[in-house]
């Protein structure tokens, strides 16, 4: 069991796991590992056989291979909204080991970035994409220079960063101004005819 003071017990024999698993137990010679000397079995001193465990005022996320959360967890940031529900659902569903759990936070990421987008606009100090994504610093600190002939590897995606950085607010700008224009034509046909 993880967390406790005493070593598990239920580790498999050596040839249970050099018939399972192929190529283990090479390093079992000591000769043949160069950190023996140092690995050494101490006590470790613990007044505890297993932690206090911290207080789950409501409930954590946590990977569906694991029985409890680690005794000391983080609060700072508690889950939120869409993208609250997105992470929670990626906890509950799938392992830490499928791409489908990592893809789900992700786009949780993104849900939350574009809703604090979103949440900007309704301040006195909205997002500035321009100054924020470092575009005007890419125009002017040697932008060709910096870019070919260093052997870098982002050159090959280069042509991806201005649809991935300004593509979700062209599109948002768009949708925004088809709002707008629909919005005026029904206030229009709803007017009463003029004079």
């Amino acid at each position: 069991m993880a967390y406790t003071a005493d070593k598990p017990t239920s580790t498999p024999s050596r040839e249970e796991l050099r018939a399972r698993i192929p190529g283990w137990g090479v390093d079992l010679d000591p000769k043949d590992r160069p950190s023996v000397p140092k690995e050494q079995v101490l006590p470790t001193g613990a007044h505890w056989d297993f932690p206090e465990r911290q207080e789950e005022l409501r409930p954590r996320e946590r990977s569906i291979e694991h029985q409890f959360l680690t005794p000391v967890f983080g609060t700072s940031v508690p889950l939120k909204g869409l993208s609250g529900a997105i992470r929670r659902y990626a906890y509950a569903s799938y392992s830490e080991a499928r791409a489908a759990h990592w893809l789900l936070l992700i786009a949780a990421d993104r849900v939350d970035a574009a809703g604090s987008h979103l949440r900007s606009f309704a301040t006195l100090r909205p997002d500035n994409p321009v100054t924020e994504t470092g575009v005007l610093s890419e125009l002017s600190h040697h932008p060709l220079r910096s870019r070919f002939g260093q052997k870098r590897a982002d050159v090959n995606h280069l042509w991806l960063d201005p649809v991935i950085v300004a593509g979700p607010w062209a599109v948002g700008a768009g949708l925004a101004y088809v709002a707008a224009r629909r919005l005026r034509q029904a206030v229009r046909r709803g007017s009463p005819p003029r004079e």
